[in-house]
């Protein structure tokens, strides 16, 4: 018999930033099936709070970056107990700076993804790139082997101009340049579906990240950045996808996908 499951997520842009704004009360309102989270900015679990590492009806996983203190890192809170963990992946940028979080479960296969950010020079584009190079290989072998797959994030790319307030204007910028966009363009041809323009081809004004300092969520001139994609062999157990832009507590909201499965 199937039923029905919510997924989430959600750059909260510090965790423990988020405990402080009501993070645990959400959660246990929510009563989301998992909730996956992008920028935990933690470099070990023990450095949070009993709460934090283990809320009232959840198993969490975590992936942290000890590379750098402060600095990005996954974590994925789930309701059912998932028959593998892993947190280490083939190539040479997968596995490092506490990006990736997989948790397989017998009808599905769900990755957590803090994708690069290619905004501060040529070096850290590149390993953008390549990353997203290494990550599409790695989910489309998972496929092969006949999973269904659903994987979601901050992709740190706005794909098309309808998912950015001023498109012109960020035509140049990392987030929107052409061959950061070609890679959801790539994404998307391998059979990986953008779930929520499956509901939602033509809305605008949809976006789930906001400029902080120049209070660009008050105007709503933002950016939809983060994703939940599933694989083709997934698209029909897919029955809504949804942004939360009223949710507080990050210059992020979370984003989210209610399964049939």
């Amino acid at each position: 018999m199937s039923q029905q499951t919510t997924l989430i997520s959600w750059n909260v842009n510090g965790i423990r930033a988020a405990e402080r704004k009501g993070f645990l009360d959400w959660l246990d309102q929510g009563k989301y099936t998992i909730v996956g989270l992008q920028e935990t900015k933690i470099s070990h679990p023990d450095q949070l709070s009993h709460e934090l590492k283990n809320p009232d009806g959840y198993e969490s996983f975590f992936h942290c970056a000890t590379e750098k203190k402060g600095y990005s890192g996954v974590v994925a809170y789930t309701q059912r107990t998932p028959l593998a963990v892993k947190t280490t992946f083939p190539g040479a940028v997968l596995s490092g700076e506490g990006r990736v979080i997989e948790l397989e479960f017998p009808e599905f296969t769900f990755l957590t993804i803090y994708y690069p950010n290619g905004g501060s020079g040529k070096v850290r584009l590149a390993y953008k790139l390549e990353f997203y190079k290494e990550f599409l290989e790695y989910v489309k072998g998972l496929v092969a082997q006949g999973k269904k797959v659903i994987f979601c994030g901050d992709v740190n790319t706005a794909h098309k101009e309808i998912d950015l307030a001023r498109p012109k204007e960020n035509e140049n910028a990392s987030g929107f340049m052409p061959i950061e966009r070609e890679w959801l363009d790539t994404f998307e041809a391998a059979g990986f579906v953008d779930t929520f323009r499956m509901f939602h081809p033509d809305l605008a004004d949809q976006y789930t990240w906001w400029d902080m300092k120049t209070r660009a969520r008050d105007r709503n001139i933002g950016w939809r950045i983060d994703y939940f994609y599933v694989s083709e062999n997934m698209r029909d157990a897919v029955k809504d996808a949804f942004i939360l832009p009223d949710v507080m507590g990050s210059d992020h909201c979370p984003v989210g996908v209610t399964l049939d499965i």
